[in-house]
């Protein structure tokens, strides 16, 4: 999995370098983050503007991320969806529980 992890102030930036966010890669995926929650982080942005294709795995994988976040008291964003990816997160209902963004800078600027 080729995942870039930045901070920026007090939040941190995961940004997904795959073209395809898929059941294969997830398990991965879910461990990143993971240790970012267990290791405190309580904001979270998750570029995806490389990320082309996700599976309803992705989804499902991503309403993990909320919970995980949202039990622990933090907040996570989307930022960077392609079309394709925007429709899928729409047409699951997952765009009712996280924020989606353009831009990451507009995510970063939203906490």
């Amino acid at each position: 999995m080729n995942i870039e992890i930045d901070t920026v102030s007090d939040v941190k930036v995961v940004r997904v370098k795959e073209a395809k966010l898929v059941f294969p890669i997830l398990s991965d995926f879910f461990a990143k983050i993971s240790e970012l929650v267990e290791s405190g982080s309580q904001k979270l942005v998750i570029d995806l503007q490389e990320v082309s294709y996700i599976d309803s795995a992705s989804i499902g994988c991503l309403m993990d991320i909320y919970r995980l976040m949202s039990d622990k008291g933090g907040q996570v964003k989307l930022a960077g969806l392609q079309e394709r990816v925007e429709t899928m997160v729409s047409l699951t209902g997952l765009h009712n529980l996280l924020e989606i963004f353009r831009e990451e800078k507009s995510a970063l600027e939203s906490f």
